[in-house]
């Protein structure tokens, strides 16, 4: 799942790169989307109540300096260490995973 996230931004002309390996079998997903000068988002799997993936915010509606988008990381980091980590660089912030958005 992370290669193919990789692949997907390489081939819409973003650079992804993978910031931490987490574990090959049980590892969730965080991306962080660095947007320059207009602050960064950390989107996170989770599920819906009826027990479907989707992808959220982590640090809310809007972009949030890249300071508190690492801390949101290493939070979330100590609470799970199987977690991997993918940072894009999308200078207007278009980027969006693929899947259900809640």
């Amino acid at each position: 799942m992370v290669q193919a996230m990789v692949r997907r931004c390489f081939s819409s002309g973003l650079t992804a790169v993978i910031a931490r390996k987490g574990d090959e079998d049980r590892g969730a997903m965080l991306i962080k989307v660095i947007c320059n000068e207009h602050g960064c988002t950390v989107w996170t799997q989770t599920r819906t109540p009826d027990g479907v993936a989707a992808w959220m915010r982590g640090t809310g509606a809007g972009p949030v300096a890249e300071a508190i988008s690492d801390a949101y990381v290493q939070r979330q980091v100590q609470r799970d260490p199987d977690l991997w980590v993918v940072e894009i660089e999308d200078r207007h912030g278009r980027f969006v995973p693929d899947g259900k958005l809640v």
